[in-house]
């Protein structure tokens, strides 16, 4: 599993390596702009005005809202991919630190319209990602709405069938949703599907 070290080895050539699995359709990233474009136009059709990102790596979805006159907040573990995104975003929020331990501490003093994690929480076992969820839930102003576009499957049968598909391709230390597993947990949680790989799950205040 890659570490904050990891990403910012990884960082020169991460849009680039995103765009080409999406362009080619293949595992992990096929649906990657389709999922941003949605759920970018879904934030901007229900008049948020803060939005705090989880994992927001470059900033290639928040500095889009952000040009909107959004208010962003968000946390991600790569101090270059950070330096990236606050270029972009001057004004924005952002802060270091790790997820898998919860939010960094000027976080958890805000409430927000939207929430956003793209690829970002397939890093946490499946029970660290209920406890983060139910966490977000408890950020979210009244009507807002969690976004969570990443690899993700309806069943385990199709995640498994994903995974012969990429063979060696495969990162066994990626943890990804199955949404029938998960749904217990978030009974309101909707999931839609954009790839054979890939997805939205949202999940309202």
């Amino acid at each position: 599993m890659l570490n904050s070290n990891g990403f910012d080895l990884w960082v020169d050539g991460y849009d680039k390596s995103v765009g080409l699995s999406d362009e080619d359709g293949t595992y992990p990233f096929a649906g990657y702009k389709a999922i941003l474009n949605e759920i970018y136009t879904r934030i901007l059709s229900s008049n948020c005005k803060k939005v705090m990102d989880i994992g927001f790596g470059t900033g290639a979805l928040t500095a889009k809202l952000y040009e909107q006159g959004l208010e962003i907040y968000g946390q991600d573990f790569s101090g270059k991919m950070i330096e990236i995104a606050q270029a972009k975003m001057p004004n924005a929020h952002l802060f270091q630190g790790d997820f898998a331990y919860g939010l960094a501490d000027p976080l958890l003093y805000q409430k927000y319209d939207a929430i956003i994690a793209t690829y970002s929480l397939h890093h946490l076992t499946d029970n660290q990602k209920v406890c983060f969820i139910n966490d977000l839930t408890e950020r979210l102003n009244d009507g807002g709405t969690i976004y969570i576009g990443d690899v993700a499957f309806t069943s385990r049968a199709e995640l498994q069938k994903c995974k012969d598909k990429a063979g060696d391709d495969c990162d066994e230390d990626e943890v990804y949703f199955v949404f029938n597993e998960l749904k217990s947990s978030f009974p309101t949680m909707q999931f839609e599907p954009i790839s054979y790989c890939a997805g939205i799950l949202s999940l309202q205040g």
